[in-house]
């Protein structure tokens, strides 16, 4: 994890915007180290550890470092190292600090922020000057001399750290009892296999079988319609920042939308609905929507899922999300209101997994390409930081689906790239669509047929959920699988990753405003949403 790499590509565009100089950018990257080891201390971060630091508050620079002689000689040192005016040089660091924390606690995810600045200590420790010694914690010096085995550098080398080569003889000594465990490994393997050379048929589960999906409780249901759901967040003036709903007819779809528009008004048209008759055509909390919009409309940054008779909330406040809670249960009494828990990673991930293999295992031998993107779409491909590679975990499933898609001749499919709010919307449209294409070229390499697929990144865009909880960002994260039916517009030769069309507001209206057609267009076409 190079965090100085990765704040220089997310914050720093942030902060310099426009002005581009090499001075100022290298003022920054020496801040970002002397910051995180600043964050590193434990006493210092539990300052603020559960403050909600707005991203335009100037003034967090001045609780991180108390002491205004510390601050003054950063700036100052800063600005004549990097020959940048003083002023401009204090500026510049009030502006980021905020900016990076954010990132650095985004990168962090469950790890607290100081045990993940320790873990790293290697990714930033060279950045740090010698004079800054002086403006950082007895405990935090100390970590870095001794976990370096260097002295604190004066350099802003960006230069990877180099590994000292062991011993020959020692590193065979260290490799012998790996060896020993992996022969231990293939033996037991080995094993295995003898017993099950006529292995029998894994049975397919008499009941329903469900696992929930991303925060957003998005299931995988064998013999079972899907409860209809509606997931909503707020922005930072209580606006709707992002809605989409998974109902089973048209009929609930105008109730919840006539419901959205009394408490948001025209905003109420951003909200995507997935139409589909795998969804209930009821919903518990349909009644009750009048009352319980208003509630969660009241809460800046908040995000509220409905799906069945289970209402899941979070806001970046304890207080405000403790409030919610309450008001919500005591507006809608027959449900179940409760808190979203702390992110939990690699369950999540596995949890999609499994779902996604029951629902590609219940597609059948000729399946409807809108429950083929719906599967695929359930699993959480979760790349690496800054990075558009697959993860291995996710190959087998992508597999399958190479096979599918090979077997029924008209499936064609777009693939969505999304991210959330962290870095410019320029890197994050570039990042989205890289990680895209990376799908794409994995089940191009399988087999697939390359005119089958297209792809489209739509960076931070179009959001399922808040970007002000670490829950609503990782759910924001994700790749969407959507039907690219052949005929895609009424205009010859329009290309479906066209920047010119715009995702779809709201299917019941009577304007040609989707990503793909629907039935309030001339021509055919599918959307399919299945992230809910």
């Amino acid at each position: 994890m190079d965090i100085i790499s990765h704040l220089t590509r997310t914050v720093s565009p942030a902060v310099l915007e426009d002005d581009r100089s090499p001075a100022k950018k290298n003022l920054l990257e020496q801040f970002y180290a002397i910051f995180a080891a600043r964050l590193a201390d434990n006493d210092t971060f539990s300052r603020f550890a559960n403050e909600n630091i707005a991203r335009d508050d100037n003034a967090f620079y001045d609780r991180v470092w108390t002491e205004g002689a510390h601050r003054d000689q950063i700036s100052r040192e800063l600005a004549g190292k990097h020959n940048v005016d003083a002023t401009a040089s204090r500026g510049l660091i009030a502006m980021a600090a905020p900016l990076a924390f954010h990132e650095i606690k985004s990168l962090a995810g469950t790890t607290p922020v100081p045990q993940f600045l320790n873990d790293n200590l290697n990714s930033y420790q060279h950045h740090i000057p010698a004079w800054a010694g002086t403006v950082l914690p007895a405990s935090a010096v100390a970590a870095t001399s001794t976990t370096a085995g260097t002295p604190i550098s004066d350099t802003t080398s960006t230069a990877p750290l180099q590994r000292e080569e062991e011993p020959k003889e020692n590193f065979m000594k260290a490799l012998l009892p790996i060896i020993g465990l992996i022969i231990l490994g293939a033996l037991a393997w080995a094993l295995l296999r003898g017993c099950q050379e006529n292995p029998e048929p894994v049975a397919t589960p008499a009941a329903t079988v469900q696992q929930g999906v991303q925060g957003n409780e998005a299931l995988a249901v064998a013999g079972a319609i899907e409860p209809a759901s509606l997931s909503i967040a707020t922005g930072e003036n209580s606006e709707l920042y992002a809605c989409r709903m998974s109902v089973g007819d048209e009929t609930l779809q105008t109730n919840v939308m006539n419901a959205l528009t009394g408490a948001f008004g025209d905003e109420a048209n951003k909200c995507r609905a997935d139409v589909d008759d795998n969804f209930a055509v009821d919903m518990p909390a349909s009644a009750q929507l009048a009352t319980i919009l208003p509630i969660i409309k009241n809460v800046p940054n908040a995000s509220m899922i409905i799906k069945g008779d289970n209402i899941t909330v979070n806001a970046p406040d304890k207080a405000a999300l403790d409030k919610l809670v309450a008001d919500l249960q005591a507006a809608a009494p027959a449900m179940t209101v409760q808190a979203e828990g702390p992110l939990d990673l690699q369950g999540e991930i596995d949890d999609s997994l499994a779902a996604a293999d029951v629902a590609m295992t219940n597609l059948g031998d000729n399946p409807d390409p809108r429950d083929v993107a719906r599967a695929l779409s359930i699993q959480v491909i979760n790349f690496q930081v800054d990075e558009a590679v697959i993860p291995e975990v996710n190959k087998a499933l992508l597999d399958r689906a190479a096979e599918i898609i090979n077997n029924v001749p008209d499936m064609k499919l777009m693939i969505v790239g999304h991210t959330d709010s962290q870095a410019s919307d320029t890197y994050n449209m570039e990042l989205s669509q890289e990680r895209a294409e990376s799908v794409k070229a994995y089940l191009v390499s399988k087999g697939v047929d390359a005119s089958k697929l297209t792809t489209k990144g739509m960076g931070e865009s179009e959001p399922i959920a808040d970007n002000s909880t670490e829950q609503g960002r990782f759910r924001n994260r994700r790749i969407e699988f959507m039907v690219n039916d052949e005929v895609v517009s009424a205009n010859d030769g329009m290309m479906i990753n066209s920047d010119s069309l715009d995702p779809d507001m709201n299917p019941l209206d009577s304007n040609n405003d989707d990503l793909l057609p629907d039935g309030d267009d001339a021509t055919q076409g599918t959307v399919v949403d299945p992230s809910n």
